[in-house]
């Protein structure tokens, strides 16, 4: 198995490479329908990385992935999954281009909101439908007798 290669992007300028130490692949067999070969052949390929422990991310790196990440992880632990394909080795094609696609999304910075105020039309509109609003509950009231 071959390192990772993640190219440039936010986040990693320079692109990341993971070393194929540090991704554990397990093999099993996919579920489902398929041809001949699918019950007796090991297609299903599970990818797994430990982003806490890895040697490829820097500690910001490490934050951003471990923050953006945290549903999908086990501990720190990155697990995917590929078995759409009849071919094992199609899934694990698969699998590293999930990782890769999960991974440089997950580093790139956050966008610092800018302060806005709203419009003066905003504001008016605003109003307006606050004003609309207030008189359809008004009539729905019923009148009132002298």
């Amino acid at each position: 198995m071959d390192d990772l290669h993640i190219l440039p992007g936010p986040g990693a300028p320079n692109g990341l490479t993971i070393p194929a130490a540090e991704l554990v692949e397990q093999f099993s067999r996919s579920s489902g329908p398929g041809g001949q070969s699918v019950n007796t052949t090991d297609s299903r390929v599970q990818l797994s990385f430990d982003v806490g422990q890895t040697s490829a991310l820097n500690e910001v790196q490490k934050r951003r992935a471990i923050r953006h990440l945290e549903e999908r992880l086990n501990g720190t632990i990155l697990t995917i999954s590929a078995s759409e394909q009849r071919s094992q080795h199609r899934n694990r094609v698969a699998a590293r281009e999930r990782l890769a696609a999960l991974l440089r999304d997950a580093i790139i910075p956050p966008i610092p909101r800018r302060p806005t105020r709203p419009s003066r039309a905003a504001k008016r509109r605003r109003l307006e439908a606050k004003r609309r609003r207030s008189e359809i509950k008004q009539n729905r009231r019923p009148p009132e007798s002298h």
